[in-house]
């Protein structure tokens, strides 16, 4: 008897090394042989054993599984001399087998897609980012700033706010029946902003542990956003959000 060669590759588990048997024999998957199939894929399973390689137990399950299908392909097939009307189409053994291996292929080649653009991306090489406001006019970085600070970036402001302040609020208090409008804090803050020289933090503006006078005076800092009597901007993210006062006709 001449000895069988069989050259052994890597496989990631017993769909795998079918799926290679079925590409090395040129078979469709569709059609599959199975008796030469689970021959070949019982010599890689025997080669491995040889070797004292460590053979998996789903391997030896899918060896179990070709057999049975082997036999169910060398049964006959089920006839009714009796009752000619009847079409009996019996279930291909192979079916779940094949469904397996197509869903199994169709990951692979995802996987290996997805690793061909990973080494793409590796090939590419990116400078850390910088400030091009050296390439921007000042009318630029004026409406640059304006575009920088959303309403989200605003609300993360004001929640963080709300924790330093639960955070360094006294022990105590007093609690006081004080009623905020709006529009008085609207004018109070632009003097506010006055005094420090037409530019001051967004936290600079409250003042006061109150939870009333802290939602007001966020509520009419947006109103005087929207009105465009104040300008935010922040320089870069999770940095001080810095509110200028329009009325000083320039910025410090």
């Amino acid at each position: 008897m001449n000895p069988y060669s069989v050259k052994l590759d890597t496989f990631e588990g017993p769909l795998d090394l079918l799926l290679h048997l079925i590409n090395q024999a040129e078979v469709d998957i569709y059609d599959i042989p199975v008796s030469h199939i689970t021959e070949q894929y019982l010599a890689y399973v025997h080669a491995m054993q040889e070797l004292q390689l460590d053979v998996a137990s789903e391997y030896l399950v899918m060896a179990a599984t070709l057999l049975a299908i082997k036999s169910k392909m060398l049964l006959p097939k089920h006839e009714d001399p009796f009752d000619e009307a009847i079409d009996f189409e019996e279930e291909d053994p192979r079916e779940e087998l094949m469904r397996r291996l197509i869903e199994y292929r169709k990951y692979k080649e995802a996987a290996a897609e997805l690793k061909e653009k990973e080494g793409e991306r590796e090939l590419v090489h990116t400078r850390p980012p910088g400030s091009l406001g050296s390439f921007l006019s000042e009318e630029e970085r004026h409406e640059q700033s304006i575009q920088g600070v959303t309403l989200y970036d605003m609300l993360s402001a004001y929640q963080k706010l709300m924790k330093r302040k639960a955070y360094t609020a006294p022990r105590t208090t007093t609690l006081k029946s004080e009623e905020y409008s709006i529009e008085g804090r609207m004018s109070d803050m632009m003097i506010e902003i006055a005094r420090f020289n037409g530019r001051c933090r967004f936290q600079d503006l409250f003042t006061s542990h109150e939870r009333g006078f802290v939602v007001v005076t966020f509520l009419a800092l947006l109103e005087l956003m929207k009105t465009k009597a104040i300008l935010c901007e922040q320089d870069q993210n999770f940095s001080d959000i810095m509110i200028y006062s329009m009325e000083e006709g320039a910025r410090h």
